[in-house]
């Protein structure tokens, strides 16, 4: 048996495999937007209950499907990034973007699956590093859109001005507001291979629990957040300056005996997974300047930990 847009031979429509492989790029555009996998994913999953909801004929009359999803889950996440500001101020803790894993084995898609894993479809560049997404938690809602829809995924500030109901002049101004909130956040210029350098003796420190190694790895005025979603015990306030961030780690180790500590790459950026039992129960992303770790975020928080836990 086969539905009106799937032929016999089991292939999906063209029309329906193009609506389908755009997939891919709003998950993109929703995690950058969100900060949150699992909202990226209900916001995807929403564009295309709208995108189904309406008949043939108004599908068929939609000049660009593509432009039409995006701009459905632009405004969708504009919506979303308006009420999470109110959840996060409530939110007990620090809250932290979710971290993503990255894959070294992608996988094989058919079009129209959609089991496959969402973190698997984001794609990993500086724009999905853990200080960036920081830094876009700090904008309003539509900075960030205006600035990601443009200065991330190169749309014209015409189009973005139609997304979000603005001027483009006004949207603009938006996106040159974000941009200055990034030039003001403090920049690293370390190189990827020193950086992981830089984690991979801070995890060998932390192993050897070796304090004055780990001091000495640590900016003086560094700073170190957990995130544990109110779930799981966990610091709720920074822990400031890196001796006392050393003496903090040592004493983790020590209530959590037969922790393994693995590196990973964490945002597309050199991390670490604290595993117990087989288990991962914290991942950490690390700012690295010069030869020196300037922020720590832990994430132990089990829901934003699930694109490392699943399977």
């Amino acid at each position: 048996m086969t539905t009106p847009s799937e032929p016999a031979d089991g292939r999906l429509d063209p029309g329906l495999s193009a609506i389908v492989n755009e997939r891919r790029q709003l998950i993109n555009l929703a995690y950058r937007l969100l900060g949150s996998l699992a909202d990226a994913e209900d916001v995807v999953q929403e564009t295309y209950a709208r995108w189904y909801a309406m008949s043939r004929e108004r599908q068929q009359a939609v000049a660009s499907p593509g432009g039409w999803l995006t701009t459905v889950a632009s405004r969708i996440c504009l919506d979303v990034l308006g009420s999470a500001r109110a959840r996060r101020e409530s939110y007990v803790g620090e809250w932290i973007p979710e971290p993503l894993p990255d894959r070294t084995e992608w996988i094989e898609e058919r079009p129209g699956d959609t089991t496959a894993d969402p973190a698997d479809r984001v794609t990993l560049d500086e724009s999905v590093n853990m200080a960036f997404l920081v830094v876009l938690e700090s904008m309003t809602p539509a900075e960030r859109v205006a600035f990601i829809l443009h200065d991330v995924f190169r749309y014209s500030f015409g189009e973005v001005a139609e997304i979000v109901g603005r001027s483009p002049a006004a949207c603009r101004q938006l996106a040159s507001s974000a941009r200055r909130r990034i030039r003001d956040s403090p920049a690293t210029a370390t190189p990827a291979a020193r950086r992981a350098d830089v984690v991979r003796d801070f995890k060998q420190a932390w192993e050897a629990k070796d304090i004055d190694a780990l001091i000495g790895l640590l900016d003086p005025r560094a700073t170190a957040v957990g995130d544990g979603g109110g779930v799981v015990s966990a610091v709720l306030d920074p822990v400031e300056g890196g001796e006392r961030i050393a003496r903090y780690l040592i004493e983790v180790t020590g209530r959590a005996p037969g922790m393994t500590i693995l590196e990973r790459t964490v945002n597309g950026q050199p991390g670490l997974v604290a595993q117990r039992d087989g288990v991962i129960e914290a991942v950490f992303a690390f700012e690295v300047a010069g030869e020196r770790i300037t922020r720590i975020w832990a994430v132990r928080d089990p829901d934003k930990l699930r694109p490392w836990t699943a399977g």
